[in-house]
């Protein structure tokens, strides 16, 4: 059974930025795929970022392009996500996700899933 550490969230300002970090541990394969989902209040879980072990492919959500950048440590199965300039729109509860030998980052592809993480952007 995969096991996910997740950390990272808590309230911030808009404007301001956060790192948030996933461990994943309790899987072998010889790729994956890993990353953040999030879901709204009222809203269906959306994918944000994900980015592939073998070759560090990365997918990002429209509206954080250029605002949220992903990163891996393989080494550790760990993968970060830089929220720079968070709005409102971005508070969500962000889960962790990984795919085993697969490339997919959407939500009916993702084989285990963290407990999720809170980031509320307020004044």
């Amino acid at each position: 059974q995969v096991q996910f550490v997740e950390s990272g969230g808590g309230l911030v300002q808009p404007g301001g930025s956060l790192r948030l970090s996933c461990a994943a541990s309790g899987f072998t394969a010889d790729y994956y795929t890993m990353g953040w989902f999030r879901q709204a209040p009222g809203k269906e879980r959306e994918g944000v970022s994900c980015i592939t072990s073998s070759d560090g492919a990365v997918y990002y959500e429209a509206s954080v392009q250029g605002r949220f950048t992903i990163s891996r440590d393989d080494a550790k199965n760990m993968v970060y996500l830089d929220m720079y300039n968070l709005k409102a729109e971005d508070t969500a509860v962000y889960y962790c996700a990984i795919q085993l030998r697969g490339r997919s980052c959407h939500e009916d592809g993702m084989d285990y899933w963290g407990k999720g993480t809170l980031v509320t952007v307020s004044l």
